[in-house]
């Protein structure tokens, strides 16, 4: 612990108010963007027609994309599974079209028709039809799940550390969120059911990377009392520093080969990971912490919780 007191000295709290700046910036753009553009949800939430087919050997996909846009479904979805040889591909529903589901038959032979003038040795291996009322709540399930997880936050970090701090990282937590579903919009990517799952599993790496943080500036506030606050917390992001940036380095390698080498099936989730991880590291030390410090926590503010705690601490 004593080696990170001794490598970095860095004052993080006095970019505070640029970062802050910064912040602001980028959630304004995301808000704007999901309010004008919305997100580009996926068949998951859409509903629409799901097809697989097998060609008899590896086939390009951009091939396949050509001969759909050409069959008049330009707005397709193609991608690999399983291996080179089996592409889904997945249709928007027509608009406002009352019999989408029955329409699923004629998608079908009109898709597999046209596939079969490049290859005649394609062969479709499954239909499925998604109707849009199981997307919408699909999505509705989906955003009361982040509602809860937010709430059920709120709460064990205010019953853990002080309500200054539950405000910090439920701000940090939205944040997060807010400009991750943001770039998605601005550019438009694919929003499916595991983007969402993306989005959840940021919610809970950003969580506890902050919770890590807090945990030391807790811990700082109540030995080093003759320091400010902004001190004690510039303090504790050092001496939590290198585990941070460990903890960010090697996770966004390993997210970055799924990137690389999972496929086309996976790009999206890969993709929000990536965002929520640099996001979620950058956050935590100035959004939550910095959220924090503008709330006025004081040393009397932990020193009451310390005597409450004092003889489980000295235990432990």
């Amino acid at each position: 612990m004593q080696i990170f007191k001794e490598t970095t000295t860095f004052d993080f709290m006095s970019k505070r108010k640029l970062a802050a700046v910064f912040s602001v910036l980028l959630i304004i753009v995301s808000l704007y963007s999901l309010f004008d553009k919305g997100l580009n949800f996926g068949l998951d939430f859409t509903g629409g027609t799901l097809l697989e087919v097998n060609y008899p050997a590896s086939v390009d996909l951009k091939d396949v994309r050509k001969t759909l846009e050409t069959a008049g479904y330009p707005d397709a979805s193609v991608l690999h599974y399983g291996s080179s040889r089996d592409v889904q591909i997945r249709i928007a529903p027509p608009k406002n079209s009352k019999e989408q589901e029955a329409d699923t038959e004629s998608i079908s032979d009109n898709v597999l028709k046209a596939l079969k003038q490049t290859d005649d040795g394609v062969e479709m291996r499954r239909q499925e039809f998604v109707g849009p009322q199981v997307g919408d709540e699909l999505r509705d399930d989906g955003g009361l799940a982040m509602i809860y997880a937010l709430s059920a936050i709120l709460i064990y970090v205010m019953l853990r550390f002080q309500w200054r701090f539950a405000f910090g990282s439920i701000f940090a937590l939205i944040h997060d969120v807010v400009i991750t579903l943001g770039v998605f919009s601005v550019f438009q990517f694919n929003f499916d059911l595991t983007v969402l799952a993306a989005v959840l599993a940021i919610i809970g790496y950003s969580l506890n990377d902050t919770i890590v943080v807090f945990d030391r500036i807790r811990e700082n506030f109540r030995k080093l009392r003759k320091n400010t606050p902004t001190q004690v917390i510039n303090i504790s992001l050092n001496q939590t520093l290198s585990r941070t940036l460990m903890t960010s380095i090697t996770t966004l390698l390993v997210v970055a080969a799924m990137f690389v080498l999972g496929g086309e099936m996976i790009h999206a989730f890969s993709i929000a990971l990536l965002i929520g991880i640099v996001v979620g590291t950058y956050s935590s030390i100035y959004v939550a912490s910095a959220t924090t410090l503008s709330l006025n926590v004081s040393h009397a503010d932990l020193i009451q919780v310390e005597k409450e705690g004092q003889d489980q601490e000295s235990f432990e």
